[in-house]
């Protein structure tokens, strides 16, 4: 669902780097991730946005936080998370498509 323009500017996506994570400000929204291959691999496992917050844009704002990230880094991404898949949020911003690990399915 997209997002109400003044509601998600306002929100603020910050990188939880001890926890493996973007996440909102408050911490109730967050975008789990794992590292492989020396920290070259993100595998992006888990979005969860309450049921308060939905219809937001929350889960693709966290998802254009972490493929920003990986992209800034050269890392390569694995959308293991059933929303990114689902979404295909890879096909929709094709710029990132470029990040996605070559032996991902």
């Amino acid at each position: 669902m997209a997002a109400n323009g003044s509601e998600a500017e306002a929100v603020k996506i910050v990188w939880n780097e001890n926890q493996l994570r973007f996440e909102t400000e408050d911490k109730k929204a967050y975008l789990q991730y794992h590292l492989s291959h020396g920290g070259k691999t993100m595998d992006i496992v888990h979005t969860f946005v309450p049921s308060t917050k939905r219809g937001l844009g929350l889960a693709s704002l966290l998802c254009v936080s972490a493929f920003n990230h990986a992209k800034s880094r050269s890392m390569s991404v694995i959308p293991t998370c059933s929303y990114v898949s689902i979404i295909k949020l890879l096909e929709v911003h094709t710029l990132f498509s470029k990040n996605t690990d070559p032996d991902f399915p």
